[in-house]
């Protein structure tokens, strides 16, 4: 059986999930990428917030993202599109920027 949820709704459950701590412009991202998935696969994808959690993570910059998962080049020269370009030769990475956050969503690799 499945639920139609709008983005406000997977939004809602993303930011109220106690176990993760999504920004909304973060969640929005999230949330907007799985609805882009399903539209160019044709394909529905079931909401779950564990798997979710699970499976991206929420940075304030793509420099703290790469830094965290091994990136050998980061030093304080290193720019923000070095970054970006190592984490999306290895992942998905959602770039936003809301009134709340701006940042990455980086998914897990």
């Amino acid at each position: 059986m499945y639920q139609t949820l709008s983005t406000s709704d997977a939004v809602g459950i993303l930011t109220g999930d106690k176990h993760a701590a999504w920004s909304v412009a973060g969640a929005c991202a999230i949330v907007e990428y799985l609805e882009q998935t399903e539209d160019e696969t044709g394909e529905r994808i079931e909401f779950d917030r564990t798997a979710i959690r699970c499976d991206f993570s929420e940075y304030s910059s793509a420099k703290e993202a790469a830094v965290n998962h091994g990136w050998d080049d980061a030093t304080d020269d290193a720019t923000e599109e070095a970054a970006l370009r190592w984490l999306r030769d290895r992942t998905v990475v959602l770039v936003f920027d809301g009134y709340d956050a701006s940042g990455v969503i980086v998914g897990s690799f």
